[in-house]
């Protein structure tokens, strides 16, 4: 390519963005120039590291001032008899990390990164790839997650789509099997395109329809290809905008079919992972239909789909949907329908999804009583769905994110396991129930008492008495193990 025919296609790629999430992303229209890939690898300019001044981050414990270790993630050390890694299983977001520029809807781009060429060419998908199993080398972590669209870009055909991701994803092969890295997850991006503007499974036009019906088909093989262990879904417009216009039993049909659908693909195919289902209120969609855990357990079951589905939870999408990560999370675990946690958090002054790294650490004890609850995540695990802030600009920062972000849940691990080992709060919770151990309470809990029955109790034994319910016990208890 001429040096005037290539400055005029960095160009065209810089300024035909669209925004995603939050994030503004080169158009899916700037494909590879041929000059720069060869045989489906890396050209030759473009060996060496990414990130040479960041070594290999290791545990140093919590009396540590180096920003570029772990204080209180220990990955081998064990906690109520299992790794710091296995009840972790932490895993990189490669839209955050690797195509996140710092855009947002009042802003242009304000990070240049070394992987960097300004397209969103097949070559520059390779150079990212190479980039991203770097930094999980170095951070030390043994998952990456993905969507289909985030590491190869888009097509003019669904064929050239295709064969786009077949490149990236053999390159992704080999350095899988020099690292042992593999996903946690992939996915199929079922919200960028305009196409998918009134949704994907949802969509009153059935050439839509059929088009994100071989998208998740595709993006269901390479995740199996590559040894995922979950494959998610997220429906940001599988939603509506207006009743007026939208006959919501008919979407509701749709959505459930298509699911059904990738239920019976994922068979066919022999991908035994675990297929998610990541709940969120509104953003983009005014509504959508997965709208909580509740919501979706709910949708679930009213199809037939329980059995074949459970739940990726986003901290951030749970205070959207007026609740705490905790209660999103609980009501996932009693239903037996917690599968991973997108480990993030938003900010209560932005009514948006500001997708920042958890580092509350009262949040994160929490969140590890119920994993830990739970028995784990496994094959699921804690996926880093969080992006560094506008004014982060320096490579670095993404390291100290994430170690951040590893070291905030590493210690609500230990802070969990010491409280449910101790037992304080548990007690005072069995002592508020203690009146359902009584021959009466263990009926009721059976079923197999009646309200005529339970109405002569009551004149038998008068008014009940008030009892506290121990709140401010409860959280000095729970405060006390930070």
């Amino acid at each position: 390519m001429k040096p005037a025919m290539r400055l005029h296609f960095l160009f065209f790629c810089f300024f035909a963005t669209i925004l995603v999430k939050g994030e503004l992303i080169a158009d899916q229209t700037c494909r590879a120039e041929p000059s720069l890939v060869s045989d489906g690898g890396l050209h030759k300019e473009w060996e060496g590291e990414f990130f040479p001044e960041i070594p290999n981050i290791k545990y140093e414990g919590p009396s540590s001032k180096n920003p570029l270790a772990y204080k209180w993630y220990n990955a081998d050390e064990e906690i109520l008899g299992r790794k710091m890694k296995d009840w972790l299983r932490f895993s990189v977001a490669f839209w955050h990390t690797f195509r996140g520029t710092g855009a947002d809807p009042f802003g242009a781009p304000t990070k240049s990164w070394p992987w960097e060429d300004g397209t969103n060419s097949l070559s520059m998908a390779l150079r990212r790839m190479k980039a991203n199993f770097e930094f999980l080398t170095k951070l030390g972590v043994d998952y990456w997650c993905f969507h289909d669209r985030d590491i190869a870009p888009d097509g003019k055909t669904l064929m050239e789509s295709n064969a786009n991701l077949d490149a990236v994803v053999a390159l992704a092969k080999k350095l899988q099997e020099q690292t042992g890295i593999h996903p946690l997850w992939g996915t199929a991006q079922l919200f960028m395109h305009p196409r998918y503007m009134h949704g994907g499974a949802t969509s009153p036009d059935v050439h839509v329809y059929a088009y994100a019906a071989a998208q998740v088909k595709k993006a269901m093989e390479v995740t199996h290809e590559l040894g995922g262990e979950n494959f998610v879904f997220w429906g940001g417009r599988e939603g509506y905008q207006t009743l007026l216009n939208t006959d919501l039993k008919k979407e509701l049909d749709h959505m459930a079919s298509f699911l059904q659908g990738a239920v019976n693909w994922k068979k066919t195919i022999g991908f035994n992972g675990t297929l998610l289902i990541e709940p969120k209120p509104q953003e983009p969609t005014k509504h959508q239909y997965d709208w909580d855990a509740a919501t979706t357990t709910g949708f679930l079951q009213r199809y037939g789909l329980a059995g074949e589905f459970k739940l990726n939870i986003e901290c951030n999408h749970a205070t959207l949907s007026g609740h705490s990560c905790h209660h999103e999370l609980e009501i996932a675990r009693i239903y037996g329908m917690l599968g991973n946690i997108d480990a993030n958090t938003g900010d209560a002054q932005t009514g948006w999804d500001t997708d920042q790294f958890l580092v509350d650490v009262g949040e994160a004890t929490l969140v590890m009583m119920t994993v830990i609850k739970n028995g784990g995540l496994a094959p699921g695990g804690f996926n880093f769905d969080a992006k560094l802030r506008r004014e982060s600009v320096d490579v670095e920062d993404l390291f100290i994110a994430h170690i951040s972000g590893m070291d905030t849940l590493a210690r609500g691990l230990r802070n969990a396991a010491k409280l449910l080992q101790d037992g304080e709060l548990t007690k005072l919770v069995e002592k508020r129930y203690e009146t359902f151990t009584s021959e009466i309470g263990t009926q009721i809990e059976k079923g197999e008492i009646s309200f005529e029955e339970l109405e002569n109790k009551v004149k038998e034994w008068g008014e009940p008495r008030l009892t506290s319910g121990k709140q401010e016990l409860a959280e000095m208890i729970f405060h006390s193990y930070l």
